[in-house]
């Protein structure tokens, strides 16, 4: 009776509660702490230097022009979403010139962000690619790779990647993990300023990867969240990408747009996959649709739309363009500040990672008792693994992160 009276005899009584996911359950924790020095450097977003939420000016100026449209409409859209976005997101990722494109062999669907693009294509070889139900994926990667690969059925395998000892890329083990994994296995590869590490392959590289896993049968499968984050520059952070599409081999491309343009809420990405031959790439769209239409029907249409305006438009583009630019020069300012700052106090260690280190995020080296120190002693916020968000600094909050590092560095031991 007691039991009954606690859960009301309900049919879901028997679900377990869990714990909240831990990435979200900082962010409340963030919410909570009262003091009024409190540092958030998990969340995955880009801020301002005053730590404040940042909005593009194209994106403000999109949507004011969309606003006053009215020729726009909220009726649903097709199942692949805005074909004008399709077809200028391809173009972005793969280039203006890009054979694959010219020849129909790219087919691209409008999904929600980076996560739906990613949901969806994983869906897609469950369905779809026989030869091999095992994604490899980079260790550490995003936290949330594995769960869009397993839910869909996928088995999960990883393949070395960031070496501990020098903060870099373990190069070798990352090649010897590829050589050994079975013929027609996917590879989940993040395409520049890996998350959550900050350690990206060079061009070289690569290179050396892309012949190994052809050599292999392996199949690519990109994750684009940073175009533009690493190099400042929208067509050499893809690179890696068209290497593999140069070759005429077959791909799947997940891009997201919540960082690049600030949409994180709008919930705009794309997922396209590079096919061997038109008549393929016509094939693979008819059953993406299938994929796609118990799931969410049809994407929303007003992210979508004011990114399609921007890519579409050369003006608009070169706005996006010099604004992707001073957000990247931002976050290698705030490293090149943090190292130096480091250095001046004669914080112990080597700090040469962080500027090494590319993209929005850097593990930082320290451990989780050090992280869990500087979240009690100084309300600074980050993920256990010590990665840091760059783009939640700013040149009046390092002063504190540099007094807590040096704090939790010289208090515990930093392995």
């Amino acid at each position: 009776m007691e039991m009954e009276s606690r859960d009301g005899g309900s049919v879901f009584a028997h679900i377990p509660k869990v714990p909240e996911v831990p990435l979200y359950a900082l962010q409340v924790a963030y919410g909570k702490d009262p003091s009024p020095l409190k540092l958030n450097l998990g969340f995955g977003v880009y801020r301002t230097e005053d730590g404040k939420p940042f909005i593009l000016n194209v994106v403000r100026r999109v949507e004011r022009l969309l606003v006053n449209d009215m020729s726009n409409f909220k009726e649903y859209l097709p199942i692949t979403g805005i074909a004008e976005f399709n077809r200028w997101s391809a173009r972005l990722i793969l280039g203006a010139d890009s054979p694959a494109i010219k020849e129909n062999r790219v087919t691209t669907v409008q999904c929600l962000s980076g996560t739906g693009s990613l949901r969806i294509g994983a869906e897609f070889l469950a369905k779809y690619y026989p030869q091999h139900h095992t994604v490899y994926m980079s260790q550490p990667t995003y936290g949330n790779h594995p769960n869009l690969f397993s839910v869909a059925g996928l088995a999960i395998k990883t393949y070395r990647y960031y070496d501990p000892g020098t903060c870099g890329l373990d190069f070798q083990g990352m090649l010897e993990d590829l050589q050994s994994a079975p013929s027609g296995a996917i590879v989940l590869l993040q395409a520049c300023a890996h998350n959550p590490t900050g350690v990206d392959p060079t061009i070289p590289q690569w290179e050396q990867i892309r012949q190994l896993m052809r050599s292999k049968g392996l199949l690519p499968f990109f994750d684009s969240a940073y175009q533009g984050f690493v190099s400042g520059n929208l067509d050499d952070d893809a690179q890696s990408i068209r290497l593999f599409v140069a070759d005429g081999g077959e791909c799947l491309i997940a891009q997201s747009y919540s960082k690049i343009m600030g949409l994180y809420g709008e919930r705009v990405g794309a997922l396209s996959i590079v096919c061997k031959t038109a008549d393929v790439a016509s094939h693979v769209e008819s059953q993406l649709k299938l994929v796609i239409r118990p799931m969410y029907s049809n994407p929303p249409i007003h992210g979508a739309a004011i990114a399609a305006a921007i890519l579409k438009d050369r003006d608009l583009y070169n706005e996006w363009s010099i604004e992707v630019k001073v957000m990247n020069d931002r976050l290698i300012s705030m490293r090149q500040h943090l190292f130096d700052a480091l250095c001046d106090k004669g914080t112990p260690g080597d700090w040469s990672h962080i500027t090494k280190h590319v993209g929005m995020f850097t593990f930082s080296g320290l451990n989780p008792a050090q992280v869990a120190f500087m979240t009690k002693e100084y309300h600074i916020y980050m993920p256990s693994d010590g990665r840091i968000n760059m783009a939640g600094l700013g040149p009046k909050t390092v002063p504190l992160l540099v007094d807590a590092i040096h704090a939790a560095v010289t208090t515990l031991c930093l392995n």
